[in-house]
């Protein structure tokens, strides 16, 4: 009989033990700091749609025991509702933690896009930076359909994507990031810049391309109302812009070699046959060379008021320009700047 309790007092004591160390485990897999980074805090960038590989390359190198971070994922059921997007993980947090991070809302990003030529230039901006193919934001943004619907066409699309910087949530699709961007379009074109468009004798479109061409032509931004002055000028008597970005900006149209660096205009590339050639073809171009910066646009909405209807480059003050309103008076001035050129070995 004492031998019969004995074996049942060590059952008891075995199970006890047993139980006793499950539960330490559990506790320890769940409740234990489970961070491998030694920064405050990092960002993980979870692709939608993302598979059980996929999420543990993601993660892994974050954790310092991955293998309890899985299984306790498992057992909440967070492996069968992961969730794209940018999660911040803290320094020291344990798996139960890291795992209410990534089944919160995700953290937006700053995207940020300026400067661009083309719209592939910008998918490729906005790729860099998000989740979103490259392809499929081009598709998304040159979709016929959407272009129409909304006033624009391939050639004048650019002027949509007003430069800036805006929150977004990392895995944002291509269509809802295009979709964003017609919305803080309308809202830039309020009652006030529309008013100041119609007394420019513009259309919005219209006042996006020159700002293009404003933006190209100088990169002070303190001169840009007068060389806006200069156009809007030219427009009302009836003159060809003739301006040497649209020139080049034809040049790499015509030849499709967008990386080429062209730093003087030939007599023979002003008959260049491109419907961007302002020497060539009268008013302001069917879209923008470029992506204009605020500034551009607001210049060609508010223009410096003046009599002046050309410019060169000032040699002397570089960045800026001399203006003249004769021809004979700009002709002397750009024979300064020819000179210069040629003292300097500019051939293209």
């Amino acid at each position: 009989m004492n031998y019969r309790k004995k074996i049942g007092v060590a059952i008891v004591l075995l199970v006890f033990f047993i139980g006793a160390a499950f539960s330490g485990y559990v506790y320890w897999a769940i409740f234990s700091p489970n961070t491998s980074f030694e920064t405050p805090t990092v960002s993980v960038y979870i692709p939608s749609n993302t598979n059980y590989t996929t999420l543990k390359n993601t993660l892994s190198p974050n954790l310092l025991n991955e293998d309890s971070f899985f299984k306790v994922a498992k057992q909440k059921g967070y492996l069968n509702a992961v969730r794209g997007g940018k999660f911040i993980l803290s320094k020291g947090m344990n798996n139960n933690e890291i795992i209410n991070v990534l089944r919160s809302k995700p953290s937006t990003i700053s995207l940020s896009f300026n400067n661009q030529e083309r719209l592939e230039d910008l998918a490729l901006r906005v790729s860099d930076q998000t989740d979103a193919v490259a392809e499929s934001l081009l598709l998304a943004i040159n979709d016929s359909l959407f272009l129409a619907q909304n006033g624009f066409n391939r050639e004048n699309a650019l002027s949509m994507y007003l430069p800036n910087t805006y929150d977004f949530f990392w895995n944002t699709s291509a269509e809802s990031f295009r979709d964003r961007m017609l919305k803080e379009y309308r809202r830039f074109w309020n009652s006030e810049r529309l008013a100041q468009a119609k007394n420019q004798g513009l259309s919005p479109l219209e006042v996006i391309h020159l700002a293009a061409i404003v933006h190209k032509e100088s990169v002070k931004k303190s001169e840009r109302p007068r060389v806006a002055g200069v156009y809007l000028n030219r427009i009302k008597k009836g003159m060809k812009l003739q301006a040497d970005p649209t020139v080049i900006f034809s040049i790499k149209y015509t030849s499709g070699d967008f990386k080429q660096v062209i730093k003087r205009v030939l007599y023979k590339d002003l008959k260049i046959d491109a419907p961007f050639n302002t020497y060539l073809y009268s008013g302001i171009p069917p879209g923008p060379i470029f992506m204009p910066d605020i500034s551009a646009i607001e210049a060609v909405l508010n223009p410096e008021a003046h009599n002046y209807l050309y410019f060169v480059a000032d040699t002397q003050n570089f960045g800026f320009h001399i203006f003249a309103k004769t021809l004979q008076q700009h002709n002397k001035n750009k024979k300064q700047y020819v000179n210069w050129l040629n003292r300097k070995n500019i051939s293209r």
